[in-house]
């Protein structure tokens, strides 16, 4: 086998965006409760960085959860937050911003917050993802505008197709249980 292509075996060729949100008197068990909801509680996930790969197929999540199979080893880009402090506003939150040239790398990036909206935790987790893919790319941009004005910059660009975030929110309950909210980009080879 040549050299190239034992490289190209370890690069996925289809992802999936997840979330999941769960509650328990135990933090552990908790976690495992917002696996079981995101559909990746079988997996043994092994957390990576944020490169989305060259040509890698973004596909539903229902799709990407009947490729699962219980035990393998699962490779994702993982945001995880977690609380038992009552009534705190909680988020975890995946960005994606793919490039529009297939054969380049595109970004993801992860945001866990405390006190952040499902709106506010989304767009800067995708405001990230989209900077990393545009200072990459070349694209000129200034830093300090909001995530709407970039993103009007980025799209008049050409160099960037597609932009989303995954992102799950909880309020931790009046108890002393603990919630834990997660969102995962998961890769299926």
């Amino acid at each position: 086998m040549m050299l190239a292509n034992r490289k190209k075996l370890l690069v996925p060729k289809k992802m999936f965006l997840t979330k999941g949100v769960g509650t328990h008197k135990e933090e552990l068990r908790s976690f495992e409760l917002a696996l079981r909801d995101a559909g990746t509680e079988k997996c043994n996930l092994v957390t990576v960085s944020s490169i989305l790969p060259p040509e890698c197929k973004i596909i539903s999540r229902n799709e990407g959860i009947k490729e699962l199979v219980p035990g393998m080893l699962t490779f994702v880009v993982l945001a995880r937050c977690s609380s038992c402090e009552p009534h705190r506003l909680i988020a975890a939150s995946i960005g994606c911003a793919k490039p529009a040239d297939p054969n380049v790398y595109g970004y993801l990036s992860e945001h866990h917050a405390y006190g952040e909206t499902e709106k506010i935790a989304g767009d800067y987790s995708e405001d990230l993802a989209v900077s990393m893919l545009a200072s990459t790319l070349g694209i000129e941009f200034d830093e300090d505008k909001a995530w709407d004005e970039k993103k009007e910059e980025f799209r008049i660009s050409d160099k960037i197709v597609r932009t989303t975030n995954i992102t799950q929110s909880a309020v931790v309950g009046p108890g002393n249980d603990y919630t834990t909210v997660l969102a995962a980009a998961v890769f299926i080879f």
